[in-house]
């Protein structure tokens, strides 16, 4: 059975199934191991994990600690709620008309930081004028229709995963500084660190940062340089503000005190760095990488709940929660009539009935055809349809971010 202790029960003997954080933010070349010694309980605690999930199957129990069932049913329904309270979304344009746009953008992009990144590599500065514009068709495109843009850059090549993750970062970051009322400099300024974030990591050597396992610690540390890295080459680049410069710097820091380059906590830490920790994360492990399968952005909001109890501010947490949805465009989700579906836009206002496209009839186990609906409409004398459970794609053995892209 798998269940969830504080970091202050373990002992050894006991079998970690899960370090409950972030892959970055632990020293251990795996995720699931059993604990042989009390330095391996020092160093978990030391690398300001506060909770862990243990296999009880396969090491000690402490009998009176929640499963992961009732930890992730209780998280479940406390999004349901804070995604009740959410204001209405605005879409300007439908998420096909901004589809094509989107694309566009995307692939501009992308190619733009890929070339930042090249430039930095031989020495060369940053050209902000290059990436001003960049940001401007990101903000109008979110402004449009946030879906869409946000529902594509969810499909990623795992080569590419570097450039599409910053543009991932600049693309939600945008959305969560409009959902929450910040005015157009300051999402302007936000973006433009979103984008130029992870540019440290062009001083990363590629056998390090594609590394298809854990870290070594020394490769760790290297890994670990690139936030300072980063901000040290931002500095030399004419024009570039503030917000930028502490993005790029802070967006590992921890509002426990655990993060890094600089350890900062609470307070201490920017508004916009704490958000751009949020959508850091969420984007990260929700891809897929060369060393471990995304998860479902579901599970990931969860999972974004469940450490804001330590690491993130819980009412930023909740905020992009209702600027993104619990089922995020692109979740494939399970209807009560049976059929599977993959989210395609949200609706204003409800975003627990969005609009899905189904496909798939789990109680034929058959492909049906395509149809979109919206949850949010009387279905006929029966009721309206309604999501039952988002479901892991891999246990269909089904892509649903093909539907984004037809």
């Amino acid at each position: 059975m798998i269940k969830k202790i504080d970091a202050s029960q373990l002992k050894v003997g006991m079998y970690i199934h899960d370090l409950s954080c972030d892959w970055m933010s632990h020293p251990f070349v795996r995720n699931r191991f059993k604990l042989s010694s009390d330095t391996e309980i020092e160093k978990i605690i030391q690398a300001g994990i506060h909770d862990v999930y243990i296999d009880t199957d396969r090491g000690l129990d402490v009998s009176d600690a929640p499963t992961q069932n009732e930890v992730e049913t209780a998280l479940q329904q406390e999004m349901l709620e804070i995604v009740s309270r959410a204001d209405p979304v605005i879409i300007r344009v439908s998420a096909a008309e901004e589809s094509q746009r989107a694309k566009q953008i995307k692939n501009q992009a992308a190619s733009l930081v890929r070339n930042v990144m090249q430039d930095v590599r031989l020495g060369k500065a940053i050209q902000l004028e290059q990436v001003e514009p960049v940001v401007t068709n990101i903000t109008e495109s979110i402004l449009r229709n946030s879906g869409a843009l946000i529902g594509l850059m969810r499909i990623k090549n795992k080569d590419d995963y570097t450039f599409l993750h910053s543009v991932s970062v600049c693309t939600l970051l945008v959305a969560f500084c409009r959902s929450v009322g910040m005015n157009e400099e300051q999402t302007r300024q936000a973006g433009l660190g979103g984008l130029l974030h992870d540019t440290g990591k062009a001083l990363v050597p590629d056998d390090i940062l594609n590394k298809p396992g854990r870290l070594t610690d020394q490769e760790f540390d290297v890994i670990r340089r690139h936030p300072k890295d980063g901000f040290d080459i931002l500095l030399k680049t004419p024009g570039v503000g503030e917000v930028p410069l502490d993005i790029t710097l802070h967006h590992h820091e921890r509002v426990d005190g655990s993060g890094y380059p600089d350890k900062q906590a609470g307070e201490g830490i920017s508004t916009l760095a704490k958000m751009a920790a949020i959508v850091d994360v969420y984007d990260a492990i929700t891809a897929d990488r060369c060393y471990h399968k995304g998860m479902p952005a579901t599970d990931a909001l969860r999972k974004l709940l469940e450490w804001s109890k330590h690491h993130f501010e819980p009412r930023l947490v909740q905020a992009f929660m209702r600027c993104v949805g619990i089922y995020p465009v692109g979740t494939l989700v399970l209807l009560k009539s049976g059929r599977l579906g993959v989210v395609m836009e949200q609706n204003d206002g409800n975003l627990v009935s969005p609009k899905v496209k189904i496909f798939f009839s789990s109680k034929s186990n058959t492909y049906i055809p395509p149809q979109e609906i919206d949850l949010s409409k009387p279905m006929g004398k029966g009721g309206a349809d309604k999501i039952v459970s988002h479901e892991n794609p891999t246990k269909w053995g089904i892509d649903p971010n093909r539907f984004l892209t037809t």
